[in-house]
């Protein structure tokens, strides 16, 4: 009830995704986000499902002041859906080592056997490659190592159009906007049109090759040369990074369903253990563009090819350039 949950102050009760010009902002959202009876429905909603081989059901849950709770109640016992969409990663402020732990571990704490859907980016929220990458000495290196990180996180991995091709939010012009949200609140914020436009697979094509009649978005010039098209075969391109890194993940279980376990590590580094069954991954990720090291206790290391990047084990310990990861496995 309220009595046990009250209202937080405007600052701290905003919905992820919402400017703060939206009066959406200043409400405690305890009653219409999610209700009691909703659980029976879901479980129902289930049994049905179940009849049918190959389904799943994803909830969306963006809910900043009690997400955990409700993914956690959502999930829990494989009676409801198969996993909830996470909003943790889609806020403005930077990803940073310090926050990909506290996500993971209260995740594991409140949701222990639920099941979350991460994504770094979708439809609501500034794309990352402006949101995060736009400062970095080496955007797309950087963009290389983050979606590494998020894809070697305990749960399932959502990846928005575009992301996989370093896009970038697009300029639009007032008259261009289809967004009712960017149109009312229009020029404090522009809407979510700027992450909307359409995918581009052929850069010398009409519109992108996304579609010969004109699209609902324009398609912004500098897109051209990220498409499709002009990424592939590239094995220095972030689409071809992308490719060889789902197919790392798929190669190794433990990064998508293994349990996780943090490794003290310093600065802009990342580092846990992934453990399904008889195998377990260290994961080391340099989010920062300097050098770093991580001291993993003077263990013996055997490094997995595979993924791309070129991190080094020596003595126990990692090395990493920037933007750099290592994968590999503790003899």
């Amino acid at each position: 009830g309220w009595e046990n949950n009250p209202p937080l102050p405007p600052e701290e009760r905003n919905d992820q995704t919402a400017p703060a010009v939206n009066p959406y902002n200043y409400q405690d959202h305890l009653y219409d986000k999610s209700r009691p009876e909703n659980l029976g429905f879901l479980e129902r909603f289930r049994a049905l499902l179940d009849e049918y081989p190959a389904t799943a059901a994803v909830g969306e849950v963006g809910d900043s002041q009690r997400g955990l709770e409700v993914v956690a109640a959502y999930t829990a016992g494989g009676k409801r859906v198969h996993m909830c969409y996470s909003f943790d990663f889609l806020a403005p402020e930077k990803i940073s080592a310090g926050k990909v732990r506290s996500v993971l571990e209260s995740f594991g704490k409140v949701a222990s056997d639920g099941w979350s859907c991460w994504a770094f980016s979708n439809h609501d929220v500034m794309r990352p490659a402006s949101r995060w990458a736009a400062n970095e000495p080496d955007p797309t290196a950087y963009l290389k190592v983050i979606s590494a990180l998020l894809m070697s996180l305990r749960g399932s991995v959502c990846i928005y159009q575009g992301e996989e091709l370093g896009l970038g939010e697009a300029d639009l012009r007032f008259e261009d906007l289809q967004d009712p949200y960017g149109i009312r609140f229009w020029p404090e914020f522009k809407g979510r049109d700027g992450c909307r436009t359409p995918m581009v697979w052929d850069g010398g094509a009409k519109n992108g090759g996304f579609s010969q009649a004109k699209p609902w978005l324009p398609v912004p010039a500098k897109h051209l040369a990220q498409a499709v098209n002009v990424q592939q075969g590239d094995e220095a391109s972030l689409l071809e990074h992308y490719r060889r890194f789902l197919s790392f993940r798929r190669a190794h279980p433990a990064l998508a369903k293994g349990d996780i376990t943090f490794i003290e590590s310093e600065g802009d580094t990342v580092a846990f253990t992934r453990r399904a069954g008889n195998e377990q991954i260290v994961c080391v990720f340099n989010l920062g563009a300097g050098r770093a090291k991580v001291d993993l206790g003077g263990r013996s290391l055997q490094p997995l090819p595979g993924h791309g990047f070129s991190g080094q084990a020596s003595s126990g310990s990692i090395e990493l350039g920037g933007y750099g990861a290592w994968f590999g496995r503790l003899d």
